[in-house]
């Protein structure tokens, strides 16, 4: 089954606008927030944002005791649209080329718990949110990180 030219890119981040990011598992030196594609096309952008947080992160975004509550789960209304790196064009339908990526941000606490998900990361790091920004190896991901301030502020 191919992937669906649709994701999300989460910003996980505390109050003190420290940025969690992750090294990819199939490309050294390659440091992200939360990515993922839609599951199924009416896939809610919202339910892909906390299955793919739980996915690579561990961190659980329900209404439930020990879980981060949905209302800190807030949609930027950043939408992206980008050349899909070839590396990873084989995992999409033949001639599709662009992906649409739609930005969101998760305010956790500081000390909560991250599992990262062996097939996809192979560590983590919280960063004060400009250097997360300059480890990004997407510029898409480095600017949303470098919009925090902005919707701190809101």
């Amino acid at each position: 089954m191919y992937k669906i030219p649709e994701s999300v890119l989460v910003v996980i981040y505390t109050e003190d606008m420290q940025v969690l990011l992750m090294e990819r598992a199939d490309k050294a030196g390659y440091w992200q927030s939360v990515t993922g594609s839609k599951d199924f096309p009416d896939e809610a952008l919202q339910v892909t944002a906390m299955r793919e947080v739980q996915e690579e992160t561990g961190i659980v975004v329900a209404d439930q005791p020990d879980a981060v509550p949905p209302s800190h789960l807030s949609d930027w209304q950043v939408t992206n649209v980008y050349e899909i790196y070839p590396v990873w064009r084989h995992r999409y339908a033949l001639g599709v080329t662009t992906n649409t990526e739609h930005v969101f941000g998760l305010l956790v606490p500081s000390a909560i718990p991250v599992k990262l998900a062996p097939r996809e990361h192979v560590q983590y790091r919280w960063l004060a949110y400009r250097e997360a920004a300059d480890l990004c190896f997407s510029p898409s991901n480095a600017e949303a990180i470098l919009q925090l301030p902005h919707h701190l502020a809101r």
